[in-house]
């Protein structure tokens, strides 16, 4: 059997360098290994709710669930520029500095955190026309212990992870973080525990 990784790596370079790609049908990936999987809701981080509150109008229900994008060049360019511009315009403080509070999440103007490059790369993407319910804030670990944030992008060719830490797009399971909750797709003021399955898939090889 192949091995995941290579063939996702393969798969993003060919997204870069072959344009003809787009009008090929999807590489087969498995659903285990190219999405990360909903366990049950779970609870809202605090910096979410707190935003939620500020703007509810934003945290409400998906009346229009789409379960994912359809990744086509077009839609992989926005992509693409959309992450480089926030991750070179905006420079990277914590909330402890910027604002005297461990967390306050917000759309950032010249400084942010992880959670405000999400929140505008997200909004980006919406004034794109991209659904909502596929521009998921998710909630990750670092591989030191500490927590991060990055926005989840769900295409019919898996789970994307847009980051400010990364320059690369990668598919979620080429990252070195653990996955532990996003925004339920049907609410976006409500969480999701994942399943990362990634060492399940590999021990089963």
């Amino acid at each position: 059997m192949k091995n995941f990784y290579a063939t996702a790596r393969k798969l993003f370079l060919a997204m870069s360098a072959l344009p003809a790609l787009w009008a090929a049908p999807a590489l087969a990936i498995s659903e285990d290994q190219a999405f990360v999987l909903d366990v049950r809701e779970t609870s809202i981080p605090i910096g979410h709710a707190q935003f939620c509150q500020s703007r509810p109008a934003e945290c409400g229900q998906n009346s229009n669930l789409i379960t994912y994008e359809n990744l086509t060049q077009a839609k992989w360019d926005q992509l693409l520029q959309v992450n480089a511009h926030w991750n070179e315009t905006i420079r990277p403080i914590n909330d402890i500095d910027l604002y005297q509070t461990e967390e306050f999440w917000t759309y950032p103007r010249e400084y942010g955190d992880c959670e405000d490059y999400v929140l505008a790369k997200r909004r980006s993407l919406i004034e794109r026309g991209w659904a909502p319910s596929t521009l998921l804030i998710t909630v990750v670990k670092q591989a030191n212990g500490e927590g991060h944030a990055v926005l989840t992008v769900r295409t019919d060719r898996g789970d994307l992870i847009l980051d400010n830490q990364e320059g690369l797009i990668k598919i979620w399971s080429e990252t070195n973080y653990t996955y532990v909750k996003r925004q339920s797709q049907q609410h976006q003021g409500r969480w999701m525990e994942l399943a990362d399955n990634r060492g399940v898939i590999l021990a089963s090889r």
